[in-house]
């Protein structure tokens, strides 16, 4: 279970340098490799862009921030800044950067480095879809409208201090600093690659690209210039692009790979579950994540409430869960439990059957419609997508599915005349900073409903917008439990709306090979997800 941070105090402080070193790998050895495996390719690795659970962890392989996080934790720690201070209105952090610290074209990264990037993220031209976090930045309605050229709020003190000033507080700050739209990328080679850096990218991170050959592997080698001591262990890590997850899984038992990165294939499960020899192998753990439906309101009907509440009340959810062996819980909101503000006395939308039709029937839609139903490919997604088709053909709902490979899926979710309606299965939401306010920003506000972006029912309320910045601006640490709540109610007001069909909460479950090991919480880090590659080491096992 994750252990969730409080929020900053904005009383003034100082954080002190964060060790370097990592005590805990003394008995790890340097070298070795790894495999992991992925059914489809990755669009992309600019940390700008990059989103979904395929190029994450390896995006914070390439790249690092100024706030990160400690291994397996959420416990935050300076970064690419050896310290911070914050003043005693919220509203300015000064960062102290590292020197020293390379890019790998070998150029030291600087603080004109970390402006340059924030203003990348915040530039509509980019089609970021993380812009919206950083909407508190001094500056940045000016900068976004093109009235202004640079960010105001993001201020090169020195070589190697940074100030960034807020037009409001904002709890999340520290956390945004550690989200990979903040992760710091050299100009230069902005310029040089333009839109192919995603392909050729170069950070400061513990591994840099060498090779993608797409539609077959991505290689990263070890960055002997790495400024934290002892990271990574492993020389190079080949992510194998293209094949069946079932197959990959065979692969990992006959010793040819190390990582089925689709994970466990459901038809395969049980089989591993009861062999003692493999299921000592599966890591398991709960995660912040919820499985769930969008239904575009801007596409007739979807831009009728009562035809979204109808699909709600339409999809059986238990059902749904046993088609991947129980590994979830059915979901109400879009609050995962373990999130603070979760709301335990809503009741959300009961399966009825009769009820949908009701409000079918109410939108004057009596005789249903048809529709188009978006999903990746690969299982159980197809599955759960025809679950879902059969449930609403039981209300009059024709929902044809269009099975597509997950970096098509995204792209069309982000048109927004793209997707009537979309099973984020395989994309579904996992939270990459421990706040509730992550469930919000990029996929239900109305900064996330644009293109590129991860508001796929492009749901925009300008109330509830205007809710969660007065939520975010409670950084005092007495108001934590008040800001849950105020949370809270946000996610449960937005579902008299039902842009959503929130269907699960999905445990996460990881298979690896014996050839490698790492310390607690590597294969289940609750925000180098699914994998903390910078921690992974080999062993003499077979």
């Amino acid at each position: 279970m994750k252990r969730l941070l409080a929020s900053v105090s904005i009383a003034a402080m100082v954080i002190a340098a964060a060790p370097v070193s990592t005590p805990a790998f003394a008995e790890a050895k340097q070298g070795g490799e790894m495999i992991v495996t992925f059914k489809d390719d990755l669009a992309t690795l600019d940390p700008a862009i990059g989103y979904d659970w395929t190029n994450w962890s390896i995006i914070k392989s390439i790249f690092d921030g100024l706030m990160d996080y400690k291994p397996g934790t959420t416990e935050l720690v300076p970064d690419l800044a050896e310290s911070y201070d914050v003043s005693p209105d919220g509203l300015t952090y000064t960062f102290k950067l590292r020197q020293g610290v390379k890019f790998h074209n070998g150029r030291e990264m600087t603080a004109a480095d970390v402006k340059y990037s924030l203003e990348r993220t915040c530039n509509p031209a980019t089609q970021s879809p993380g812009a919206g976090y950083y909407a508190a930045l001094k500056g940045f309605d000016e900068f976004q409208g093109g009235s202004a050229k640079e960010l105001s709020g993001v201020q090169v003190v020195d070589d190697h201090t940074v100030k960034i000033e807020l037009s409001r507080p904002d709890s999340t700050l520290l956390h945004l600093m550690a989200l990979n739209f903040a992760f710091i990328v050299p100009k230069e080679a902005i310029e040089e690659s333009g839109a192919d850096f995603g392909r050729s990218p170069v950070g400061t991170g513990a591994f840099k690209l060498t090779n993608w050959t797409v539609g077959q592997s991505i290689t990263l080698e070890r960055n002997a210039d790495y400024f934290k001591a002892g990271i990574p262990k492993l020389d190079k890590i080949t992510f194998q692009i293209g094949q069946d997850p079932v197959v990959n899984l065979l692969r990992l038992q006959k010793g040819e790979i190390d990582i089925p990165g689709n994970g466990i294939p459901p038809a395969k499960f049980t089989e591993v579950m009861n062999d003692p020899t493999w299921k000592e192998q599966v890591i398991v753990a709960d995660q912040l994540h919820t499985g769930y439906v969008t239904m575009n309101v801007n596409i007739p009907p979807f831009d009728k409430v009562a035809v979204r509440q109808a699909v709600n009340m339409a999809i059986n959810k238990d059902r749904i869960v046993q088609v991947i062996n129980n590994r979830a819980v059915p979901a109400n909101q879009p609050l995962p439990p373990a999130m603070p503000g979760y709301d335990k006395s809503f009741k959300g939308y009961a399966y009825d059957v009769a009820g949908a039709k009701a409000k079918l029937k109410e939108a004057g839609l009596e005789g249903g419609f048809e529709t188009d139903l978006y999903v990746s490919n690969t299982d159980p997604q197809p599955r759960i997508a025809q679950a879902i088709q059969q449930d609403l053909a039981a209300i009059g709902i024709k929902a044809n599915i269009k099975s597509l490979d997950q970096t098509n899926v995204i792209a069309a979710g982000g048109r927004k005349d793209g997707t009537p309606m979309l099973w984020s299965g395989g994309m579904a939401w996992i939270a990459d900073f421990p706040d509730p306010s992550n469930f919000y920003t990029a996929i239900l506000g109305c900064g996330g409903a644009v293109d590129g972006g991860w508001n796929w029912a492009w749901y925009c309320n300008e109330e509830l917008d205007k809710r969660a910045e007065e939520a975010n601006a409670m950084t005092d640490p007495a108001k934590e439990e008040e800001r849950a709540v105020a949370w809270g109610k946000i996610f449960t007001d937005l579902m008299e709306d039902a842009p959503w069909v929130p269907i699960f909460n999905e445990k996460h479950y990881l298979i690896h090979s014996k050839r490698i090991d790492g310390p607690a919480g590597v294969f289940a880090d609750p925000i180098h997800i699914p994998v903390n590659y910078d921690e992974v080491y080999a062993t003499d096992a077979q």
